[in-house]
């Protein structure tokens, strides 16, 4: 399947692609919503929709996240103790750091899901979650479609129609580097 045959089937199914997008983002999905931001620079998506899903996904995401932590605790992570160490670590610094956790969180991959359990088991209010999860949210939704429609631009004025294939080429590479760079911010995480 082409660059173009994804991009029609996007505008020919607006709606369950808006929907596919809301689940990444509320997940882990930032290589999806960069794509889906290259995807509003060529027309399959609306910029402002999108930023709004997006937006909306990733709060709901973390608010799920949270409202888990907050209920069950670390309880039910007993059978997986490396992922309740890191829970608890980041619960702690959660504690101390609550702003920069909550800014940052989003961005390395596989983060985000041990940090919303982390923010619901710590003693953050969840009234402050929620109020710094809508900023942060917008926040992140607003660079990554961005980011992702500012390389559909570049790539745009780079590449001729000639040339898509090495466009495709240049986003599969694009991603491939978001996600090696998130692994690494992943790892450094996990060593402090």
């Amino acid at each position: 399947m082409t660059l173009a045959q994804i991009l029609d089937l996007i505008r020919q199914h607006g709606d369950v692609a808006y929907s596919l997008v809301f689940a990444h983002a509320a997940g882990n999905g930032l290589l999806v919503v960069l794509f889906a931001g290259y995807a509003a620079h060529m027309g399959a998506f609306d910029w402002a929709t999108l930023v709004g899903v997006c937006w909306a996904g990733s709060i709901f995401g973390d608010a799920v996240r949270f409202w888990i932590g907050r209920r069950f605790g670390t309880r039910w992570l007993k059978s997986f103790p490396r992922v309740e160490r890191a829970v608890l670590l980041v619960a702690r610094l959660v504690d101390r750091h609550y702003i920069l956790i909550l800014l940052f969180h989003r961005y390395p991959y596989g983060i985000r899901n041990i940090a919303g359990l982390a923010c619901g088991i710590s003693q953050l209010p969840a009234s402050t979650f929620l109020a710094i999860n809508f900023v942060t949210g917008g926040l992140w939704a607003v660079l990554v479609v961005s980011i992702g429609y500012g390389f559909g631009h570049v790539s745009e004025k780079v590449l001729s129609d000639a040339a898509s294939g090495l466009g495709l080429a240049l986003l599969a590479v694009f991603l491939a580097l978001m996600w090696l760079l998130s692994k690494r911010l992943d790892r450094a995480v996990e060593r402090n």
